[in-house]
C-alpha cells in the first residue's frame, strides 16, 4: 500500500498518540504551517493535568549551552556534564518535552537530540521514569528547510497531522473567543482552510503554497491570531485594520473581508433584537445572519435572552440557516448549558428534526 493512501492524524488522534506511545517512542509530528502543531503542549497539559513538568524547546535558536555543558570537578579531576535549567531536573516529576521545530534544528544539535528522542536522556542524564517527547516539524514539501538525519529518522515515529478544516476550527474559535466576524468569514469561505496538498487548491488564493511563496495567508493560526486586529476596528479605523489584515492574514482574505466590516455596521445590535425580536429588520444577506448567530452564540446570558432571540430566529425564512443557529449553540462550551434546558430550543428541536 502506498504510503500516502494512510490518513492523516487529527489533533484529537495527536493527544492520545503522543501520550500513549511518547515515553518510549517519539512522534515527531508533521504539517504544513500554521496548522496548531506547538498547540499540542498545551493541549497535553490540559489532558494530562499537573503530574508533569511542560518543556517547550525552540530547537532552532538553541545552542550546546542551553542544553548541557561539560564543566571540570576539581575534586576528582574529571569532566562532569551539567544540564540546562530548561529540563527542569531539578524537579522529580516527569517531563513532557516538546522540541518544536526539531528538523530546523543545527545538525549538531540534531545529534544531542536525538539521543534524547531515542534513550530519554539529556547529555549523560536521564529524564524522570515516565516522561514524555515528542517533536514537531514542516511537511518536507513545504519548502521551509526541514531535513533530518537518515539513522535517526528511523528510530522515531514520523506522523503526518490533518489540518483542521473549517468546522472543526469554528468549534475551536467559538470556545477560545475568536471574533464573531472572522468566524462568520470562515464559515462563508472554507476553502481559507484548506490545504495546498489538497485536490482542486492550485487557484486558491487564501492559503499557503511553496510553489506562491509568500509570508502573510490564511492558516488556523492566523485566522487567530487577527481576532485582536478585528476586536480593535473602532479604534484602528477601517483603513487601519484592512492594512493589518493583509499582513496578517494575506491580501486576499483582507480584501474580502472588508465587506464584511462595512456591513457589521448596518446590522440590528443584539441588544435591539432581544429588545424587540418580532419586529427588528431581518437582513438579507447570509453572511450578516451568520455574524448575528455569531454575537448571540457569544453573548447570550439566560434563558429569557435565548427564548428571545430564538423568536428572531424563528422569523427567517430559511430552516437550514435556523438550523446554523441550533448547530452553532449546541457545539458551543457556553451555549451548550441553556440549549440545554430551554423549551424553545427544544420545540424548534422537534419540530425540525428532520434537519438532523
Amino acid at each position: 500500500m502506498n504510503i500516502n493512501t494512510f490518513a492523516n492524524i487529527s489533533i484529537d488522534g495527536l493527544r492520545k498518540l503522543i501520550p500513549t506511545i511518547g515515553t518510549e517512542l517519539t512522534p515527531v509530528v508533521q504539517s504544513e504551517p500554521g496548522c496548531g502543531k506547538t498547540s499540542l503542549l498545551k493541549m497535553l497539559e490540559e489532558d494530562l493535568g499537573d503530574g508533569y513538568d511542560y518543556i517547550y524547546v525552540d530547537c532552532p535558536v538553541k545552542d550546546m549551552s542551553d542544553i548541557a555543558m561539560t564543566i571540570p570537578n576539581h575534586a576528582t579531576k574529571s569532566l562532569e556534564s551539567y544540564v540546562g535549567s530548561l529540563f527542569k531536573l531539578d524537579s522529580p516529576k516527569p517531563k513532557v518535552i516538546l522540541l518544536d521545530e526539531f528538523m530546523k534544528s543545527p545538525k549538531l544539535l540534531q545529534v544531542i537530540f536525538t539521543r534524547l528522542m531515542l534513550e530519554r536522556c539529556v547529555g549523560d542524564t536521564p529524564l524522570p521514569q515516565g516522561s514524555i517527547v515528542f517533536a514537531t516539524s514542516n511537511n518536507a514539501s513545504d519548502g521551509v528547510g526541514d531535513s533530518m538525519l537518515a539513522h535517526a529518522g528511523n528510530r522515531v515515529c514520523i506522523v503526518k497531522m490533518q489540518k483542521p478544516d473549517a468546522e472543526s476550527w469554528l468549534k475551536w474559535a467559538g470556545d477560545n473567543g475568536i471574533n464573531p466576524l472572522i468566524r462568520a468569514f470562515v464559515h462563508m469561505f472554507p476553502r481559507c482552510l484548506a490545504s495546498y496538498l489538497d485536490g482542486g487548491q492550485e487557484d486558491n488564493p487564501y492559503i499557503f503554497n511553496p510553489s506562491k511563496p509568500m509570508l502573510s495567508f490564511a492558516s488556523p493560526r492566523s485566522m487567530a491570531k487577527a481576532s485582536v486586529i478585528v476586536d480593535n476596528k473602532e479604534v484602528l479605523g477601517e483603513e487601519v485594520v484592512l492594512s493589518a489584515l493583509a499582513g496578517t492574514v494575506g491580501a486576499s482574505v483582507a480584501g474580502d473581508m472588508s465587506a464584511y466590516l462595512r456591513m457589521e455596521k448596518e446590522l440590528p445590535t443584539l441588544k435591539s433584537i432581544l429588545a424587540n425580536p418580532t419586529e427588528v429588520k431581518i437582513p438579507t444577506e447570509t453572511a450578516a445572519l451568520l455574524m448575528l448567530m455569531f454575537q448571540a452564540t457569544d453573548s447570550l446570558e439566560n434563558q429569557e435572552q435565548l427564548s428571545k432571540f430564538m423568536q428572531f430566529v424563528n422569523r427567517l425564512e430559511s430552516s437550514e440557516m435556523q438550523a446554523v443557529f441550533f448547530t452553532m449553540l449546541c457545539r458551543s462550551k457556553k451555549g451548550m448549558p441553556l440549549a440545554r434546558n430551554n423549551a424553545e430550543i427544544a420545540k424548534w428541536a422537534t419540530n425540525n428534526h428532520e434537519l438532523f
